[in-house]
């Protein structure tokens, strides 16, 4: 039940205590709306870090898938090039079954010039041994040898490189079908290559989009996060401005009470003052003696210099009381 306006008037503070419990009321709902915001934020922040340790470990996995794709199609090149190598030789094989040698100033490939180099040096070699040439042409042969090696040696890299084949130009027919065969084998290896690159393609883009997909959620829950961070934040700072006017309100009612106690303390003891009694008064006490002071002195005992009394007055007390003990005596011996 509401009080009267009476009631209103006799608690001066009732205004000041109303709005600061209005003001308090307001900060309270502030501050659950504010908790809920952080209770958000901290949910959606679970479930952001959840998803970011998914996308961490699919990523290892998709490294793991990319880093095979790689190594296949290191393989497809491989085979490519060697398979190429192999064709340009054949080539070169079949031009020179032919009888073309190539026209002058035409650069030769690095696989026929080392097959035929090498030809050539075994055929000398075999010459050399077995037939007797003169001074002059075994220090020919033996040049002419020593420039061939030093040549086979300036293309090695290249051709070890390539997986050259090495074969007997001195039979061609057979050259030839060792150099397709081997084309055939390397151009098969190929294949296979790509198919397995192509098998691991569907893989590959699962791969990327579910790493795509949690990306996307991690996002999504961290943009979340910041906007449920950014409204308790908001609330907050709306928190912390009313709390400066709860804060005056309330030094307000202090200050009033105050003011009221003292007034109270100041009251009451003016009235104690007033209802002492002379003994009980200091001020009284202290009047008292200044007037006895005045008028002639006090001892101890409160007799002043003029207080001594006759000693007829003190002998007729004293008959007084010898009459009083006769007058007793008679009584009782009539009883």
């Amino acid at each position: 039940m509401r009080g009267s306006p009476d009631d209103a008037a006799s608690n001066p503070d009732s205004e000041l205590r109303e709005e600061l419990q209005g003001m308090e009321a307001r900060v309270r709902k502030m501050r659950a709306t504010r908790n809920s915001f952080s209770d958000q934020a901290r949910t959606v922040a679970d479930k952001r870090n959840a998803v970011q340790g998914q996308y961490k470990e699919h990523r290892e996995k998709v490294d793991l898938v990319l880093t095979e794709v790689k190594a296949i199609r290191a393989e497809v090149k491989m085979f490519k090039e060697q398979r190429n190598a192999i064709q340009q030789q054949l080539r070169d094989v079949i031009g020179q079954a032919k009888g073309r040698r190539g026209e002058k100033g035409e650069k030769k490939s690095a696989s026929a010039e080392y097959a035929k180099l090498n030809s050539e040096v075994h055929s000398l070699e075999k010459t050399f041994e077995t037939s007797s040439v003169g001074q002059k042409k075994e220090k020919e042969m033996i040049k002419k040898i020593k420039e061939m090696k030093r040549r086979i040696q300036e293309l090695a890299p290249e051709v070890t490189e390539l997986k050259i084949i090495n074969v007997d130009l001195s039979d061609l027919d057979t050259a030839i079908k060792t150099l397709r065969a081997e084309a055939d084998a390397a151009h098969q290896s190929m294949l296979e290559a790509v198919g397995r690159a192509d098998g691991m393609s569907k893989e590959v883009d699962e791969a990327f989009a579910h790493r795509d997909f949690l990306k996307a959620e991690g996002d999504r829950f961290h943009n979340e996060f910041l906007e449920h961070r950014e409204k308790s934040d908001q609330m907050h700072n709306k928190i912390t401005e009313l709390m400066v006017d709860v804060n005056k309100v309330r030094d307000k009612l202090n200050l009033a009470r105050d003011e009221r106690k003292s007034w109270m303390t100041d009251h009451n003891a003016a009235v104690l003052a007033e209802m002492k009694t002379g003994a009980e008064s200091e001020e009284v006490a202290d009047d008292l003696v200044s007037k006895l002071l005045n008028s002639g002195g006090i001892k101890f005992g409160g007799i002043g210099e003029g207080d001594d009394a006759p000693s007829g007055k003190r002998k007729a007390k004293s008959g007084k009381k010898k009459a009083m003990k006769k007058v007793g005596l008679k009584a009782s011996r009539r009883r």
